[in-house]
């Protein structure tokens, strides 16, 4: 038998949630006494806190002396035991659970002669297959169907149904080839965009408009499932942030939203597409300054029941990330505080291994600039930047510079300004993401360092504001811009006020949020 990874059965255990680890103990209760160990062990690591093999081993083998094959194969027998309990666990939660094990109930019916019994279950089975659009198991339905028939010799069954089999087989092979299509027109679209998600450059942007002016993209009745029509909106609603038409972007997150809303049998098996549709609904609406739009939708996926330990994370994730920038976006930097901090607390609840933290470290820079901490700006912007690069990342790295050195020029640090300036350009230039907003941006801080009265800083700082403002109309800078407000920056130090207020100002003037 294979060996388990030292951790692997560690991480399997303790990602169980309260009601899996209740059922493995009722799913092993009837083994034979010999069987104990496998109970003692998932105690044991059900307990650790953290892994250590040489404690786990000692604590069910005590002082016996044992062989590391026999503790090897232990664990792997648990590890599998675990997985099994699971899988009858699931049968109970999920329908394509629940449809294989009436289809493997069929085929052991079948074997033993149990004909009027296997008709009963594919009844059954092809209700439900219907019901949830699950096309690969009413094919195999309608296979046992006329299996069945056959080897009874009904031939009057397949006298008058044969027809009607054909019809439902050739349809469910239409949808599941027009499903197929669905999904491999929305992987496309979303891999192009994840590849860099601020979408400088007319390549790229002439690859999305390629994708979505396929036939099946423009009409939605050309979806021949519920599923496929919600592959439909997904597809556009990613192609419409991409493209920077918030308009469309929004309508379509809002007839998807609808959509799923419609189905609700379908949101008790899969949460997935609903957490995705409300997260990009949520900036849709920040895009649009409907803000309170986005705290009722916010509120909506704060409130949501999770189905999976998935669903727990990418629930705490998104909204979360959607929060922050809420606050950001507004000004609301102390209720931003409050909301890092309890996010921090509820992360530890997560296993780390599962769950990465550093995706809110940027998030949590921006936030901290806010509030005035820039020790805590500095500390999680480094930190984001010591994490491993990965093309999600690459398209934060030219804000993460100028992030950089405005933390490093609020700071006073102007000993270290020259040279990250320079590392900053060298880096970039390698990168070939040193665009001209950037550049702009790093002469105007040369200019900045070399100026010797606050008056001449402040004639720099007007410079780069009326500079800065024409490039926020282009498209290659308006989302880098929305990241994090330079203007309200630049605002900020033309105006002599803190960075914070300058942001609520900003909002408060264009009627967006309330001054109370």
């Amino acid at each position: 038998m294979a060996k388990t990874p030292s951790d692997k059965l560690y991480r399997l255990v303790r990602s169980l949630t309260p009601a899996e680890k209740r059922y493995f103990r009722l799913f092993v209760r009837g083994k034979p006494e010999r069987d104990s160990k496998y109970l003692q062990l998932f105690d044991a690591v059900d307990d650790m806190e953290a892994f250590d093999d040489e404690i786990l081993c000692a604590k069910i083998y005590r002082n016996q002396p044992v062989e590391s094959r026999k503790y090897s194969e232990l664990k792997a027998y648990l590890y599998d035991l675990v997985l099994k309990s699971l899988q009858s666990f699931d049968e109970q939660h999920s329908i394509d659970n629940r449809l294989n094990h009436l289809l493997h109930s069929v085929s052991a019916l079948f074997q033993r002669g149990h004909y009027d019994a296997c008709k009963e279950l594919l009844v059954k089975a092809g209700k439900m297959a219907r019901q949830y659009e699950s096309f690969t198991h009413l094919l195999e339905v309608i296979r046992w169907e006329k299996h069945l028939a056959y080897t009874r010799m009904d031939v009057d069954f397949l006298h008058k149904q044969f027809d009607q089999l054909q019809f439902l087989e050739a349809r469910a092979l239409d949808q599941l080839r027009n499903l197929a299509a669905y999904r491999t027109l929305f992987f496309q679209v979303y891999t192009t965009i994840k590849r860099e998600a601020l979408h400088r450059g007319e390549e790229r942007m002439a690859r999305l408009q390629s994708i979505v002016q396929h036939d099946l993209l423009s009409d939605p009745d050309l979806a021949l499932s519920y599923k496929a029509r919600v592959l439909y909106y997904r597809t556009l609603n990613l192609f419409h942030y991409a493209a920077l038409e918030p308009n469309q972007f929004y309508e379509s997150g809002l007839k998807m939203i609808d959509l799923l809303e419609s189905q609700p049998h379908f949101l008790k098996e899969n949460l997935a597409d609903y957490i995705a549709a409300l997260s990009n609904f949520i900036l849709s609406c920040g895009l649009l300054a409907r803000y309170d739009e986005v705290r009722v939708t916010l509120e909506k996926l704060r409130i949501l029941s999770p189905i999976t330990e998935d669903d727990r994370r990418k629930i705490h994730r998104q909204y979360y990330t959607n929060k922050f920038v809420l606050c950001i976006y507004t000004g609301a930097f102390e209720e931003g505080r409050q909301e890092m901090e309890r996010c921090q607390q509820e992360i530890l609840a997560f296993d780390p291994h599962e769950y990465e933290t550093a995706s809110f470290y940027f998030q949590y820079c921006c936030i901290c600039f806010g509030y005035g901490d820039f020790n805590g700006a500095l500390d999680y912007l480094n930190q984001w930047l010591n994490q491993p690069r990965t093309v999600e990342r690459e398209d934060l790295q030219s804000l993460a510079r100028i992030l950089s050195l405005i933390i490093h020029f609020e700071m006073g640090n102007s000993v270290l300004l020259e040279s990250l300036l320079r590392s900053a350009t060298r880096f970039l230039q390698k990168k070939n993401r040193l665009y001209d907003l950037e550049r702009r941006f790093f002469q105007f801080m040369s200019e900045l360092m070399r100026a010797p009265s606050q008056r001449d800083q402040q004639r720099v700082f007007q410079k780069m504001k009326t500079d800065l403002t024409q490039f926020a109309t282009l498209p290659d800078a308006r989302v880098l811009l929305q990241t994090f407000d330079l203007i309200a920056w630049l605002d900020a130090k033309i105006n002599h006020q803190t960075f914070a207020e300058a942001v609520r100002a900003k909002w408060v003037e264009a009627g967006t949020i309330s001054t109370t």
